[in-house]
């Protein structure tokens, strides 16, 4: 059935989605028309859509949206504030908890003013740069992204690819945007709204805002649930295995809870729910938070739905008021179980500031000082060396991520870092030392956290302007060596054996350590403040270096031991960017480079790669379309040249 021409409120949000960059000169004509004096039209300028199409929207039909936006707004805010319990004493964590942009109530309000029709396939494009900001949590023009996030890198790479147009022009990225029914939009989950790219079209910042909803509709998150009174501890079978998930996979890369005291506890709980424990808010915060982590992270790896974690987070935060006023520490680790949580799913607070507060609390406390430690029980001080190493890690891993400055410094940090010991080794005495042969759980994080030493040292060294801005090439080349070569040394002193405690966790395999190592290098050699062009030694190993990032994640991939979350996501597509310039930038015939790189049969790995992160992140569909496209180009350059030998 042919489809109206009729231009409707949701074709007036689609037009407003595609042409984004035309917004500024819609504002700018207005301002024109008032500084002229002329007389308003009541009808807002033109967007190229609405020029191709034909169409004017009314600023009365504008105006009736904003208002009800606003509306939308503060009911959602009043809701979430009495469904989450926010901490009132501490009103620096309530203005850190994610309101909505209040850009997908436009959408709603268009759907329900629209009439059902049939879907209707448009057109726009889009750029590697756009992309990149997608993937860094970039939510409005003003949020920086520094030159580690890459965003700089991605424009670079965009610029490369002319090459593969024969003109020379702008290689120009197409991608679908699908205008959904009311009913389509209005009936379905938020998985089917939020994940939209008619969503993704209305707001800039990123799909890893909106968690993996899978069932739960949007008014499960938004209504108060008394509900959640009524949500009983799992059987036992259950509450183990997400226990023993969260200590194999969580703890071993941020050891925030002490195992032993908290598995003790816990037997106590089980075998006498009137135990005083029961009733204690911080440990029934800790718990369900524990369950809500050991979820999430299990269907990160596993791709299942995500209900069961949603519910034991808003079960955790009817505790936290409570917990957050039992101490300092006590509020450091209620802050970061939050962070730990929003690595893998976005339904809380935003993680770059959380991250922050708990630096702030920590240095606040000083725990990054040695003498804070000196009158503590052993036990006591390695506890809180590990909680100040977690939010150390967390920074790192959200700052490079972002390109953003850290918020602990590692000049101002002079304590040791925690003991390779396990919770039953130490005591308010000292450590027992153990087997050497036999490395405790600790080995890990400890090793986890030279490689974000590492990385911070990369950031500090190649990503710096005002360090680099004096110094020689042989000063810069001996950066480069030098780091290179202790990566060398991190990848070689790898824990062994490492643990068997889960098979599917993803840092307990060599692979992870590879991708790991190899993520690093490409980081390195990529074009920077310290080398912003490269050598064709150089664009050589940042090609390898990325291609095996690409293959050793397709491994991990394949043994069901890879984590689909945002941070992996970002760097896929980091890694991606990097093969393509390195392939695109080298002076040789690019048929050959194709050929002895495989760069070609690499891409088509990053392709699958994206396609299964498609199903929990919508903005992976663009990638892969990106990619394709890509690969597509290349292999014609490929059939071109074989066929003219």
């Amino acid at each position: 059935m042919p489809l109206s021409q009729t231009p409707t409120p949701v074709d007036a949000a689609a037009a407003a989605a595609v042409a984004r960059p035309c917004e500024a000169q819609a504002r700018t004509s207005c301002q024109r028309c008032h500084r002229r004096k002329k007389k308003c039209d009541r009808i807002l300028p033109h967007f190229l859509n609405d020029d191709q199409q034909t169409a004017a929207y009314p600023i009365a039909f504008v105006r009736l949206l904003e208002d009800k936006i606003r509306k939308l707004e503060d009911e959602l805010a009043a809701a979430l504030r009495d469904a989450q319990a926010a901490a009132r004493p501490d009103t620096m964590l309530e203005d850190q908890i994610m309101e909505p942009s209040g850009s997908e109530f436009p959408i709603l309000q268009a759907a329900a003013d629209q009439s059902p029709s049939q879907t209707r396939p448009m057109t726009a494009t889009t750029t590697l740069g756009d992309e990149l900001r997608l993937l860094t949590l970039e939510a409005a023009a003003e949020r920086h992204l520094g030159s580690a996030s890459g965003l700089s890198f991605a424009k670079l790479t965009q610029a490369v690819l002319r090459r593969l147009t024969p003109d020379r022009a702008d290689f120009v990225f197409h991608k679908e945007l699908e205008i959904e029914s009311a009913q389509q939009i209005l009936g379905g989950s938020p998985a089917d709204l939020l994940g939209s790219t008619l969503y993704h079209g209305f707001d800039s910042s990123t799909a890893f805002h909106h968690p993996f909803f899978s069932g739960i509709t949007l008014s499960d998150i938004t209504d108060p649930q008394p509900s959640l009174v009524d949500v009983q501890i799992p059987p036992q079978s259950h509450l183990q295995h997400l226990v023993d998930f969260y200590f194999a996979h969580s703890h071993t890369l941020y050891p925030i809870v002490r195992r032993h005291e908290f598995e003790e506890t816990l037997a106590t709980v089980l075998s006498n729910p009137q135990d005083p424990a029961a009733q204690s808010p911080l440990w029934m915060f800790r718990l369900w938070m524990i369950l809500a982590i050991g979820s999430t992270t299990y269907c990160s790896v596993a791709l299942c739905e995500e209900s069961e974690s949603m519910l034991y987070y808003n079960k955790a935060l009817g505790y936290m008021e409570d917990a957050l006023g039992c101490g300092d520490m006590v509020a450091l680790e209620v802050i970061m179980l939050q962070v730990s949580y929003s690595f893998f799913n976005q339904l809380g607070p935003n993680t770059w500031f959380l991250v922050g507060l708990a630096a702030r609390l920590s240095v606040g406390m000083g725990l990054h000082t040695s003498s804070s430690y000196d009158a503590l029980p052993v036990d006591v001080a390695e506890h809180r060396k590990r909680v100040f190493y977690s939010v150390y890690m967390m920074d790192r891993v959200v700052s490079t991520a972002l390109g953003r400055p850290f918020a602990l410094h590692d000049d101002d940090i002079d304590v040791e870092p925690f003991a390779d010991a396990d919770d039953e080794d130490i005591n308010a005495s000292g450590i027992r030392q153990r087997n050497p042969l036999q490395p405790s759980t600790m080995a890990v994080p400890l090793h986890v956290l030279r490689l974000r030493q590492l990385s911070s040292k990369i950031v500090k060294s190649v990503y710096s302007n005002k360090r680099n801005a004096q110094m020689s090439i042989s000063e810069r080349e001996a950066i480069i060596h030098s780091l290179h070569r202790e990566l060398i040394d991190w990848r070689r002193s790898m824990p062994f054996p490492l643990p068997d405690t889960h098979p599917q966790v993803p840092h307990l395999s060599s692979h992870w350590y590879d991708f790991n190592y190899y993520m690093q290098v490409a980081m390195l050699y990529r074009p920077s403040p310290l080398f912003p062009t490269l050598d064709q030694a150089r664009v050589e190993t940042l090609g390898d270096a990325a291609g095996k990032a690409i293959r050793e994640a397709t491994t991990m991939h394949r043994q069901q031991r890879f984590a689909y979350n945002w941070l992996n996501l970002l760097a896929l597509f980091t890694s991606t960017l990097s093969l393509t310039y390195a392939t695109t930038a080298r002076p040789e015939n690019l048929a050959v480079v194709l050929r002895e790189s495989k760069a070609i049969e690499t891409l088509q790995l990053a392709i699958e790669l994206f396609d299964t992160l498609s199903v929990k992140f919508s903005a992976a569909k663009n990638i892969k379309r990106m990619v394709e496209e890509i690969v597509a180009r290349y292999t014609e350059i490929d059939l071109q040249d074989s066929s003219q030998q």
